[in-house]
């Protein structure tokens, strides 16, 4: 199918051209493996997608990266999550939510031991904000970090923690005194002494992409393992939400394309009452509304992508692009579900699992309801 050309520039085009055929050669033939197994293929893609620049995109160069911005992040997000959304989920906790926030708030130090390993794909990357009771409203965590001789002691868990099975290296957000003013993030290495995996995540949808809970007990964290300013974790965490929001928005844009991809060859190709099923004007409105969802939801999310560049992104975009991405993408899922009928509602396709997985992110990264609130209260704020 050839769509419209948003002209996102050269380097986004080859990062398309080069994580396209990836995504088709290497991780589509393991898409619907991952998702029945719930297996996440770790050894089979995450160094070759490092050697690819995959895990470094917004890393500078002279650390290990491509020295490129959110927008190619994206592009390459649409494109592995188009193949497989698990694995583009896990992809965004690693490069955007871990490598990137290391690459923005880590000091020299940690940067050259930590984001080496985590741009080649040898090492996994996570981060841990949520807690069983501190999801939407996030300062009310609990992990505690207790100020010692020797650094600080955490105790305390985290919850619905994506890669954290596999994770090595992880991005934790723990409280170190009282309110949103007394949160501090931490770099956590996996086999710290009182770091330990809890229970894992059966899901719904994203399957594969593996999700479970932080056990921390009397963990001892060496002082130069504090990311960013003490006590100023609410900045770090609020600032790289922006990011998150934006390049997560991609997989939403991948489920769609996805959809499309299976919808469009089998309107062509099913026949009823003596003609393919395309050639009705119901079947051929509602792959019309598909594409169009696909496209405005491209056209917010490349723009948002765009002014993170610029340095002149809001709050309230990031989060607008992510809600109309994610509420597209459910909708364009479930058309795709109607339009291969019968078929549709089996495993032999793969729409309903597009379906599945196109649910999560109107729950990750703040739910739509969140999302709502805070472009509301943001233009009221604004207009008054």
């Amino acid at each position: 199918m050839h769509g419209l050309d948003f002209a996102l520039g050269e380097t986004a085009a080859m990062i398309r051209d080069t994580t396209r055929r990836f995504a088709e050669e290497r991780i589509a033939p393991l898409a619907a493996r991952i998702d029945a197994e719930d297996w996440f293929p770790r050894d089979e893609l995450w160094p070759a997608m490092g050697e690819l620049g995959l895990h470094g995109i917004t890393v500078d160069e002279a650390d290990g990266g491509l020295g490129l911005g959110y927008l190619e992040h994206v592009v390459a997000q649409e494109e592995v999550a188009r193949a497989s959304a698990s694995i583009g989920l896990s992809y965004g906790a690693h490069s955007n939510l871990c490598v990137n926030q290391i690459r923005r708030w880590a000091n020299p130090e940690q940067k050259a031991k930590y984001l080496p390993k985590l741009i080649s794909g040898e090492h996994v990357g996570s981060l841990a904000m949520s807690e069983a009771g501190a999801g939407s409203d996030v300062v009310s965590m609990k992990l505690k970090a207790q100020r010692t001789d020797r650094g600080y002691m955490l105790n305390g868990t985290k919850f619905w923690i994506t890669n954290a099975p596999y994770a090595d290296v992880l991005v934790v957000y723990a409280k170190t005194g009282e309110g949103s003013r007394g949160i501090t993030t931490f770099l956590i290495e996996k086999d710290m002494p009182g770091f330990a995996i809890g229970q894992k995540i059966d899901k719904m949808g994203m399957r594969g992409s593996p999700t479970a809970e932080l056990v921390f007990t009397d963990c001892e964290v060496p002082e130069e393992n504090v990311m960013g300013p003490l006590n100023g974790g609410v900045g770090v965490l609020m600032s790289g939400l922006d990011y998150e929001r934006t390049v997560l928005a991609g997989i939403q844009l991948g489920i769609m394309q996805a959809c499309l991809d299976t919808v469009l060859p089998f309107v062509r190709e099913r026949q009823q009452f003596g003609t393919p099923i395309g050639h009705f004007q119901l079947m051929q409105a509602k792959v019309a509304d598909m594409y169009v969802a696909l496209n405005s939801a491209r056209a917010y999310v490349y723009a948002v992508a765009q002014a993170c560049d610029a340095g002149r992104t809001t709050r309230f975009d990031a989060a607008g692009a992510i809600l109309y991405a994610s509420e597209n993408a459910f909708r364009v899922a479930g058309e795709a579900v109607q339009a291969l009928g019968g078929a549709g509602y089996t495993k032999d396709w793969p729409v309903e699992r597009y379906l599945r997985d196109a649910k999560l992110l109107d729950i990750g990264a703040g739910t739509n309801e969140i999302r709502r609130m805070l472009i509301g209260r943001e233009l009221i704020g604004a207009a008054g």
